[in-house]
């Protein structure tokens, strides 16, 4: 989702991940943003929750730490994630009232919400990469998001 943004606005990339416990509910996300040579990264928990509710997470946190607008290449290994915004599932579910094409209420509706805000202030481009594949921060990050689930607490760095 592109808007009108100046053409000199910084380039960020960021990369999230999210993380659950189905048994227990608790969950972690974690993301890791890289500008430069300059690189943050940030991972926080909750309980009862779900995988795709951490993914979601994981971008929204990202995205809100942003202070300027930037033109963003945000890297998941989310299919649920991409998918809703490149393919138009986000389109539909807002044309149907927020219901699936299975006339569903669409789960974590106030997490999209605020990434749909959010992509009206960045220039976003969505990318995938399989997960627990060796790519380098896709790792990263999932090790700080099972980190944040399994201790109960998020960090920053």
């Amino acid at each position: 989702m592109s808007g009108n943004k100046p053409e000199n606005t910084k380039h960020v990339k960021i990369f999230t991940d999210g993380s659950c416990n189905t048994n227990s509910g608790d969950g972690g996300w974690a993301y890791l943003l890289s500008y430069n040579s300059a690189k943050k990264t940030a991972s926080g928990f909750a309980r009862d929750t779900t995988n795709n509710r951490m993914e979601l997470t994981a971008a929204v946190k990202a995205l809100e730490v942003l202070k300027e607008t930037c033109k963003v290449t945000l890297v998941t290994d989310s299919q649920y994630l991409k998918k809703a915004f490149t393919e138009g599932w986000l389109e539909n579910w807002q044309r149907n009232g927020w219901l699936t094409a299975g006339k569903q209420p669409v789960k974590n509706k106030d997490l999209w919400l605020k990434l749909l805000k959010l992509t009206k202030v960045h220039d976003l481009h969505w990318r995938w990469t399989k997960g627990h594949n060796g790519h380098i921060e896709n790792e990263l990050v999932d090790k700080l998001a099972l980190s944040a689930r399994k201790k109960k607490r998020g960090s920053s760095s």
